[in-house]
């Protein structure tokens, strides 16, 4: 069987996990990896048995797929050179930094009949993919998304950052578009936004409060979901998901709350970052729709803009009065 040429653009803290990742894989072979810091690509290259290049250019000719880890200004840049020489590409989130970006990658992948997936890696959470057959028409959602400060990704807001995961999650689960979006959110350690909170407000009436910090005292990341007889919580970190729902029952002496069971799912940590990349690989050989397309990265990042727009003017409104 042939192998698919793959290359990863941008070798940093994500880069250099989705080298290892396509280096392990049987059907595919890591052509080489480019990052503008030469020194760390041949780092990573001799880590994963591969070629370093300077500059994304020197790939393009070379490679069948590609991931694009690279700053997130750069990524229209890049994705588009990719594009004009017909390469699938394994783009990481947020997709772009505007819409029009986005929509002119959509327009060329579309036109050349190429692949464009989008690293919204929390798709591929065993968590949330156990959800998928215990969620129905959620009312009320709440997420908390915290993390201590890294220093990693302050190029773009939180919103972008972090809480643009949960965004995705929260839209898939309510298949519903927004009505309305109250925002704030602030800088207080890099110059972009560092914690912020958004209200989602969905058409068919369910609402979600969102909040996301990267400047937290620990890491934390729930989610919360209330629907007609059930409430559902997901803590990440510890791996547990706990239903509460009717159980019919109402003399069950076990049961914390009359009428309800209560039931608690361990699920395992499993490698979400090596389900996605293998989802991608499969999707390009197959030639088929990916598990989250570039229009699903193109709807949360409208969603993130337009949190973030509301922040901006918010501000600004704050600060001049």
């Amino acid at each position: 069987m042939k192998k698919l040429k793959v290359g990863v653009v941008g070798v940093g803290y994500l880069g250099q996990f989705h080298a290892e990742k396509y280096a392990r894989m049987e059907n595919v072979e890591l052509v080489g990896i480019a990052d503008v810091d030469i020194a760390r690509a041949g780092e990573i290259a001799d880590k994963v048995g591969t070629t370093a290049f300077a500059g994304h250019r020197e790939l393009l000719d070379k490679v069948d797929a590609a991931s694009i880890v690279v700053p997130t200004s750069a990524h229209f840049a890049v994705s588009k050179a990719f594009l004009e020489h017909d390469v699938d590409l394994l783009i990481e989130k947020p997709m772009t930094t505007t819409l029009a970006e986005a929509d002119e990658l959509l327009q060329m992948a579309e036109q050349r009949g190429l692949i464009i997936q989008v690293g919204h890696l929390e798709r591929f959470n065993p968590a949330v993919v156990a959800l998928r057959d215990i969620i129905k028409r959620p009312r009320f959602i709440e997420s908390h998304r915290l993390s201590m400060y890294k220093g990693r990704c302050t190029d773009v807001s939180v919103v972008l950052d972090l809480m643009i995961h949960d965004i995705d999650i929260i839209s898939n689960f309510v298949n519903s578009d927004i009505r309305n979006i109250h925002a704030a959110g602030i800088p207080v350690i890099s110059n972009s936004v560092d914690i912020a909170n958004a209200r989602l407000e969905f058409e068919n009436g369910c609402v979600a409060n969102v909040t996301a910090s990267r400047i937290s005292m620990k890491d934390e990341r729930k989610i919360r979901l209330f629907q007609k007889e059930a409430y559902i919580s997901v803590d990440f970190a510890n791996h547990e998901i706990t239903v509460i729902n009717q159980n019919g029952d109402e003399a069950d002496a076990q049961s914390l709350i009359p009428g309800m069971a209560v039931n608690r799912l361990c699920f395992t940590k499993g490698d979400a970052l090596d389900d996605e990349i293998k989802a991608f690989v499969n999707s390009v050989l197959k030639r088929q729709v990916p598990e989250v397309t570039g229009q699903i990265g193109r709807d949360a990042l409208k969603i993130a803009l337009n949190i973030m727009d509301q922040i901006n003017r918010s501000n600004q409104q704050f600060f001049a009065s």
